[in-house]
């Protein structure tokens, strides 16, 4: 009997350490010997860009659109913005590919920033893309890292673009009749406002022009806004892993061994009543 018992514990025994061997083997072969540290995400573009003139980036669409017997083409002014952004385990790789695509799709790098030192580095770049490359660098650009957000929004800017248009013309009808009552003469006084009147229009039409500018065809592009920042990776010595391994194994095998026994605990109490309910 007592024989028995023994060989039984033994069974057992031998049976659990096959087990925690076997969890232990499974969690040092599937723990990654690097490990990426997160750092901290530096300023984004939007921030660093409201304290500088960037150039707005804005490209036309013809529509056709009937009117009676003859089509008649519109033109649709509109702004398309594209945010990316990445974190890179190799940032020199992917910036290199991301300023190789940049060049390859004629694109134009109007604003960039890159801080930090090698592990904890960043780069926001805004980007001019002629309107019939934007998606296909688009699609590019999402290969490059791990992709952590991104976006495209087009607004549509026509009635603006009309707005500037029709002020300005408003302008020079002002400007041309002040010019034309300063040619009839007069006080001091009026010649002088008249100057002044006349040189704040000029202002206000050279603003009015950068901003008419931005929509000219000949410079329109679409925006690209990507963020990169750089994910730092450490790598792990087997001493390292070999204890993780074992704490892991540890904590887990303790938590399976709890749960079976409380399983076996109430199986066996449901079993006990379901024996004394049929006795009586």
């Amino acid at each position: 009997m007592k024989t028995t018992l023994k060989n039984k514990i033994g069974k057992l025994s031998l049976g659990l350490s096959i087990g925690f061997i076997i969890l232990f083997i499974f969690r040092l072969t599937t723990e990654k010997e690097e490990t990426v540290v997160a750092t901290p995400i530096f300023q984004q573009t939007e921030s660093l860009e409201s304290n500088l003139e960037i150039r707005k980036n804005y490209a036309t669409k013809r529509h056709s659109v009937a009117l009676g017997q003859a089509p008649m083409l519109v033109d649709q002014k509109y702004e398309k913005i594209a945010d990316i952004q990445s974190i890179s385990t190799v940032f020199d790789r992917d910036e290199d590919q991301l300023r190789k695509y940049v060049a390859d799709y004629n694109g134009l790098i109007q604003f960039e920033n890159k801080n930090g030192n090698s592990g904890y580095r960043s780069l926001n770049l805004t980007i001019g893309v002629p309107p019939e490359h934007f998606d296909a660098i688009y699609q590019q650009l999402i290969q490059i890292g791990t992709i952590q957000a991104k976006q495209i929004t087009k607004k549509d800017k026509t009635n603006e673009y009309k707005e500037l248009r029709a002020k300005k013309l408003s302008l020079e009808k002002i400007r041309t009749s002040l010019i034309n009552l300063k040619a009839e003469g007069g006080r001091i006084e009026e010649y002088i406002q008249l100057e002044n009147r006349i040189l704040e229009i000029e202002q206000q039409l050279q603003a009015l022009g950068v901003s008419l500018g931005n929509f000219d065809e000949e410079n329109e592009f679409c925006t690209v806004k990507f963020s990169l920042t750089e994910r730092k990776v450490t790598h792990t010595d087997l001493s390292q892993r070999i204890i993780s391994a074992f704490l892991w194994t540890l904590s887990t095998y303790l938590q399976l061994m709890t749960v079976l026994l409380l399983i076996a605990g109430f199986s066996y109490l449901i079993v006990s009543t379901i024996e004394k309910l049929r006795k009586k």
